[in-house]
């Protein structure tokens, strides 16, 4: 099958991720992936963000940057256009964003079977944390790219509840998780070498990775470390960097454990597996209420003992004391509680994380099924065509 696969993604994060297995995936299965996309993405490193893009959405007006982007569908339907001239493609896969509705006009014009995967309610996500200034505009848009994609991907069923809140037929909703590509964690080293390279042997290893934000909470590990007995083996381990990094280094500094809290900065992706092998504890704290949060998988595949909040979009993967120790993230102390459990047991962190590994086989919780889930069902919609 030839797919032609379009996103508007320029940076290099998590968000990569997907984009980067999805097309890998599709290609080890023999498909053929004709890729568009912004001619700078294929250039940025990893950990990257978008750089001039970036810069233009920070100075300029909202509703110019707004504009600009639905612009930019413009030159996307070009670029697409000539693809489909060039390649005859046999369907199309988008990676949904705001504004973007050249994947729709293209679909509409060429009868091409598309799937959109939504990764977030763009417009909400936005609206909350940047401010839109069309809104109207933004709402209408969103809608308009998922109720004219012949399915929409949501990454949880509680984004896929938005989705079919804006009326899209439930029949045309297809929820496809985030996964894992096994062989990126397969050549990992086991935990006690993991610990030794990172000078961390001896240590019960609390582990976090990723875009470190005020709200994953990881303040309260802190002050739950500083409260320890001095013989305490207890380290934060924090694979990644963010905003809240200085904020979580000075915490640590005022508290007199800054020896027990490591902050790694951006890791490579090859990286990652070696620096997850190594926790005792995986860290999944707050997380928005409709996301498939790339980390989880990744601690589900090294068979960590994981504590994650007890939250829909959460526990349609994990189950408590079964392949996680859960915590009501409306309580202030259920973190760190729930941290201390796992501590404190032994046993329970071994059988947690026994079935988090066998969670991704027998859940098939991997970038390979995903994409075999997307070609099964273009096949279907071409069967019916």
């Amino acid at each position: 099958m030839k797919i032609l696969y379009h996103h508007r993604t320029r940076s290099k994060d998590g968000q990569y991720v997907h984009i980067e297995e999805m097309i890998d995936a599709l290609r080890a299965q023999g498909h053929e992936v004709v890729i568009v996309a912004p001619p700078s993405a294929e250039r940025e490193s990893f950990g990257s963000d978008a750089g001039f893009v970036a810069w233009l959405k920070r100075y300029l007006p909202k509703f110019v940057y707004e504009l600009m982007e639905l612009a930019y569908s413009l030159v996307a339907y070009r670029r697409l256009s000539q693809a489909v001239r060039l390649h005859r493609p046999d369907c199309l896969y988008e990676r949904y964003n705001l504004f973007l509705l050249s994947g729709i006009w293209l679909k509409r014009k060429y009868r091409l079977p598309m799937l959109l995967e939504v990764n977030a309610p763009i417009f909400e996500e936005r609206a909350r944390y940047d401010g839109i200034s069309l809104k109207r505009l933004a709402r209408w848009a969103q809608g308009y790219a998922w109720r004219h994609a012949d399915h929409v991907l949501p990454v949880t069923q509680v984004l896929g509840e938005i989705v079919a809140s804006y009326g899209v037929e439930r029949s045309r909703i297809a929820v496809i998780p985030n996964g894992i590509n096994t062989g990126r964690f397969d050549r990992s080293p086991d935990p006690q070498a993991a610990k030794a390279a990172l000078g961390l042997h001896g240590k019960l290893v609390l582990g976090f990775t990723g875009f470190v934000r005020d709200w994953h909470g990881l303040d309260k590990v802190i002050d739950m470390i500083a409260q320890d007995v001095p013989e305490s083996e207890r380290h934060l381990l924090i694979v990644g960097d963010g905003p809240a990094r200085a904020a979580l280094e000075q915490q640590a500094d005022r508290l007199g454990i800054r020896h027990r809290v490591t902050v790694t900065g951006i890791v490579g992706r090859d990286d990652v597996a070696h620096h997850v092998a190594a926790f005792d504890i995986a860290l999944q704290p707050a997380v928005v209420a409709y996301a498939s949060p790339l980390k989880l998988f990744e601690y589900l595949a090294l068979g960590k003992a994981i504590v994650a909040p007890a939250q829909p979009n959460i526990m349609e993967i994990l189950i408590g004391d079964h392949n996680a120790v859960l915590f009501d993230p409306a309580c202030k102390d259920g973190l760190p509680g729930a941290i201390s459990r796992l501590c404190a047991d032994a046993e329970l962190r071994r059988s947690t994380g026994e079935n988090a590994r066998k969670t991704i086989s027998e859940r098939r919780l991997t970038w390979h099924a995903n994409a075999e889930r997307a070609v099964n069902l273009f096949k279907r919609m071409s069967s019916h065509a």
